[in-house]
């Protein structure tokens, strides 16, 4: 998969779900997807903001925790996930996830 690949799966899943409450950033090293769910539906662009939450992952592992291939818990516990700031904002990815 592509980024752009990757970013078309998460606009779908931040469509599906309600509003975050907050701002999480996927930071894939090289290129970043950013979830802004401040509003009253989430919005998902590739621009590289601040957010409440960054979430440092390879996009290999991302598409794997996409795929479902790749527990997210398994990846956190396994160092393979970094996250910094608002840990619940993450718990809500992991539920945005399925």
């Amino acid at each position: 998969m592509s980024i752009e690949n990757t970013l078309a799966t998460v606009i779908e899943m931040a469509n599906n779900a309600g509003p975050l409450g907050s701002t999480l950033k996927l930071n894939f090293g090289d290129s970043q997807i950013v979830i802004d769910g401040t509003g009253d539906a989430n919005t998902v662009s590739l621009e590289d903001s601040e957010a409440a939450c960054t979430v440092d992952i390879s996009l290999d592992d991302f598409e794997s925790m996409l795929s479902g291939s790749l527990n997210p818990m398994a990846a956190f516990m396994g160092g393979k996930m970094k996250v910094s700031g608002d840990m619940g904002v993450a718990m809500k990815l992991q539920n945005m996830l399925g």
